[in-house]
C-alpha cells in the first residue's frame, strides 16, 4: 500500500512539475516584403511567399509593402527599412557596380531565390516600316540605319536600361538614331502600346511575360513582328545588364512564328547580407518546399522550379540559403 502511495505521488508531483515547464513556441517569423505597386504581379508575389513560410511555420506572417519597385527595394534593404525585398537581376547588378542611380557600390545584398526569370525583352517592329526597311533581326537596325523610332520604358524603369544596352550592344546610341532621322520615345508600359498602335512608333522593346496581354492587343491593331537577336548578342548585353538568356519558343506567335533568341529580366528574392544564417536556412527550406504556394498565385508563375529559383547568378545566395540548396542537392 505505501508502495503504491509513492509511486503516486511521483507521478502526481512529474505532471506538476511539467505544468509549471515553459511552452517551447514553434519558431515563427513576422516580416516585411518590398514590392511595387498595391496591385500587379509582386503583391500576388507576395502573397504567395507569405503562404509558402506560413505553411512551414503557421503562425509567421509575411506583410506586402508597396514600393518604387526593384531600385527602391535596394534601398529598403540597405538601410534596413524591410527585411524582404522583390529586386530584379539587373537590378542588383547596378547596385553592385554602383552605377546610377546608385551612387556607389552596395555589397549589403544577398538572395533566397529566383522568383522568375521569364520576362523577356520584346522588341516589336511593325511589319509594314520591317518590310520597307528590309528589317529581319534586331541587328539590321545597325545595319540599315533607317528613320526608326523607338519606344521603350520611362527613365529609371530598368527595362529601359537594358533596351538601351541592346541597342549598344548592336553598335548604336541615341544620337545615332537621331541622325539617321529618326528618335527615342521613353513611355511606360501601356503608352508603349499605344504608340506603335497609333503608328507613332515603328519599334517598340519591353521587358513583358510571353503572350502578356499587351501585345495580342498590339497585334490585333497592327501587324507585328517580333525581332530576334544573334547568341553572342544576347550574350553581350547579360554581361553587361546581368538579364539572362532566353528562347521564346517557335510558334508562340501566329503572326511571328519563328523562335527568337533575347535577354531576360528575372525577379530574385532578396535580403540583407547580416541576415541570420539560420533565418536564411529556414526561410529557404520554407520557400523552396512549399514553392506551389508561388507558383499558384498567377498562370504566369506555373512555371517556377526549385532548379528555376536556385540559379541566381548576378549576386551570390545568402550563406544560409546556399547551405539549404545544397542540403536539397540543388547545388
Amino acid at each position: 500500500m505505501l508502495s503504491s502511495l509513492k509511486k503516486c505521488l511521483a507521478v502526481s508531483l512529474t505532471a506538476a512539475a511539467l505544468l509549471q515547464m515553459p511552452t517551447v513556441q514553434a519558431e515563427s517569423y513576422e516580416m516585411t516584403i518590398a514590392g511595387a505597386s498595391p496591385g500587379g504581379l509582386w503583391s500576388l508575389l507576395g502573397a504567395g511567399l507569405d503562404s509558402s513560410v506560413r505553411a512551414a511555420y503557421p503562425d509567421s506572417k509575411i506583410t506586402y509593402q508597396t514600393s518604387g519597385g526593384g531600385i527602391a527595394n535596394i534601398g529598403q534593404l540597405d538601410r534596413n527599412q524591410a527585411d524582404l525585398a522583390i529586386v530584379h537581376d539587373a537590378e542588383l547588378l547596378l547596385a553592385k557596380k554602383g552605377e546610377l542611380p546608385f551612387l556607389e557600390p552596395i555589397d549589403s545584398i544577398r538572395v533566397l531565390s529566383y522568383l522568375y526569370t521569364w520576362a523577356p525583352m520584346q522588341a516589336l517592329v511593325r511589319n509594314s516600316f520591317a518590310e520597307e526597311y528590309g528589317i529581319h533581326t534586331f541587328e539590321d537596325i545597325a545595319k540599315v540605319k533607317p528613320p526608326i523610332t523607338i519606344a521603350i520604358n520611362k527613365r529609371g524603369n530598368i527595362a529601359s536600361n537594358v533596351a538601351v544596352e541592346m541597342l549598344n550592344a548592336i553598335g548604336v546610341t541615341e544620337k545615332d538614331i537621331e541622325s539617321w532621322g529618326g528618335k527615342v520615345i521613353y513611355a511606360a508600359s501601356g503608352e508603349q502600346v499605344s504608340l506603335i498602335t497609333d503608328r507613332r512608333a515603328d519599334l517598340m522593346i519591353n521587358s513583358l511575360f510571353v503572350r502578356h496581354s499587351s501585345i495580342q492587343q498590339a497585334a490585333n491593331s497592327v501587324e507585328l513582328t517580333l525581332l530576334g537577336m544573334d547568341p553572342a548578342t544576347v550574350e553581350a548585353v547579360n554581361k553587361v545588364s546581368g538579364t539572362i538568356p532566353f528562347v521564346i519558343p517557335e510558334g508562340t506567335y501566329e503572326w511571328s512564328p519563328g523562335k527568337v533568341d533575347t535577354p531576360s529580366l528575372g525577379a530574385t528574392l532578396a535580403v540583407r547580407a547580416d541576415m541570420d544564417d539560420q533565418k536564411a536556412y529556414n526561410l529557404a527550406k520554407a520557400i523552396y518546399e512549399n514553392y506551389q504556394q508561388i507558383a499558384g498565385v498567377h498562370p504566369a508563375m506555373k512555371a517556377l522550379t526549385p532548379e528555376a529559383m536556385a540559379s541566381v547568378t548576378v549576386v551570390p545566395y545568402h550563406p544560409g540559403a546556399l547551405k539549404y540548396l545544397v542540403e536539397a542537392g540543388l547545388r
